[in-house]
């Protein structure tokens, strides 16, 4: 079929009657669903597909495969692998239409979504009914939650919390045969042999589309407090770290570099927590439930103080306060956009990070001393972000070819160091290339066995994760 057929019977398809779907073509939504934020690869596709209820989907994976049309899933587009990059003439599904709360349990404190609810739509919902959706990060307003699950997102708050994987109590999905499967029942308690839906969580649409998620809610937190401190050394996270976890469950650890600091001072709108200038920040938050747990705070951070390990610190007196601190790790990303940053998602083990992070840091710094390196990251679960800022004066073209040089450098450190490429943000195709540092051959070819099983003809998502 050429495009002319394809979008004719996808408009006879899921166009009509009382749920019509919409199939767009102007070339400004090509542009726009066909991409995510990554740059690298131009958009492509076809035409963009917007369906409204799980059947419709069904339908468009059968005509998929009876016409061998690859489709590309689409939710929030916030990712950083291209995963959600149609760029070889695919068809795009998009969930933006699939965004209603279909019901909702105060027994089971679960609330069942479609794909395309945003994540801070969700976390308002549970606010609502006085419960708490904990995975959170800096994309909420605009990330969905069929792509969250689709990359097992991850964020802020893992150290309490976990990857959105452990929220789910089920999932309705659409696999690359084009069968519906209604995964788990939503039941606490289900042995009954191999649990499909963690298959389709972390998958990127390459097994088949998420159409509905049951997800589980908490408690609210009781007054979140939000501790800042100025670090002496790096190795210095963990003395923090252990010392506090010993006594405070901490919702959230973060921690970023004085460079990354000193771009988001620059970028206006935020103050410094306090006058001394420290290497490294830690950003510790917590339930206050009560005033020991506040006491006890105060007398960890003296500790530390005594110890050598932190240099100054602040805490939050009220709501707003915290809302403030967190604007110094929450807005490092934006801050550095001008500068045309080259990213990297990695992960190892918590008690490595330190030497993992300055074994890196050296690496790069030797062989490139005019780029400047900006850290940050979900230190309490391993989870660094290393941005590499584009010198003023080089061209893009030069600065992405010598970062691939980089890439090379920092996966050897960390197979090493047996940690992954993508702690959070999926393989796609930026990560494809380096699968192999993280998986072995004998795993990947598992993967692409389960991907025989689900989607036989290579419908879903082709060309991501592996080829």
């Amino acid at each position: 079929m050429n495009s002319e057929q394809i979008i004719a019977s996808l408009n006879e398809l899921i166009a009509t009657g009382d749920k019509a779907g919409k199939v767009l073509t102007d070339p400004a939504d090509l542009e726009s669903y066909g991409k995510d934020w990554t740059k690298i690869y131009p958009p492509k596709p076809i035409a963009i597909v917007l369906p409204k209820t799980t059947e419709q989907v069904q339908a468009l994976v059968q005509f998929a495969n009876d016409n061998q049309v690859a489709l590309v899933p689409s939710g929030g587009r916030t990712g950083l692998s291209a995963g959600a990059v149609a760029a070889n003439g695919e068809v795009v599904v998009a969930f933006d239409n699939m965004n209603q709360i279909l019901d909702f349990s105060a027994s089971d404190r679960t609330v069942r979504c479609q794909a395309g609810v945003v994540t801070e739509q969700l976390q308002n919902f549970a606010d609502d009914n006085g419960l708490y959706y904990p995975v959170d990060f800096a994309s909420a307003g605009s990330s969905q939650l069929g792509g969250n699950l689709s990359t097992n997102a991850g964020g802020i708050k893992v150290i309490r919390y976990g990857m959105s994987r452990d929220w789910v109590a089920g999932l309705k999905v659409v696999t690359g045969k084009g069968e519906i499967l209604d995964l788990n029942k939503d039941l606490a308690k289900n042995n009954t042999g191999y649990d499909l839906r963690h298959l389709f969580i972390g998958a990127e649409g390459t097994l088949g589309f998420i159409t509905e998620a049951t997800m589980k809610l908490a408690r609210k937190p009781d007054n979140l407090t939000v501790l800042v401190l100025g670090l002496n050394d790096l190795t210095n996270t963990m003395d923090v770290l252990q010392t506090f976890q010993k006594q405070i469950d901490l919702t959230a650890y973060e921690f970023f570099s004085h460079q990354a600091m000193q771009h988001v001072l620059a970028h206006g709108q935020v103050q410094a927590p306090f006058e001394t200038e420290a290497p490294y920040y830690a950003l510790l938050e917590f339930e206050a439930v009560s005033d020991q747990v506040m006491d006890d705070a105060m007398t960890l951070f003296e500790r530390c103080v005594e110890n050598g390990w932190v240099l100054d610190g602040v805490i939050s007196q009220s709501e707003t306060q915290a809302h403030n601190l967190w604007q110094l790790r929450e807005r490092i990303s934006e801050s550095i956009a001008p500068r045309t940053p080259y990213k990297n998602d990695i992960s190892v083990v918590v008690s490595k990070v330190p030497g993992f992070l300055q074994e890196i840091d050296a690496v790069v710094t030797e062989h490139y001393p005019d780029f400047e390196i900006i850290w940050f990251g979900h230190i309490g679960d391993g989870n660094l972000h290393l941005n590499i800022l584009k010198p003023e004066g080089m061209a893009k073209e030069d600065f992405f070819e010598k970062c691939q040089q980089v890439n090379k450098w920092v996966f050897e450190i960390v197979e090493r160091y047996q940690g992954s490429v993508s702690a959070e943000h999926g393989v796609g195709m930026t990560k494809k290339p380096y699968l192999h540092y993280t998986r072995s051959e004998a795993e990947i070819a598992y993967l692409k066995g389960i991907k025989q099983v689900f989607d036989p003809k290579g419908v879903m998502n082709p060309g991501k994760i592996f080829d």
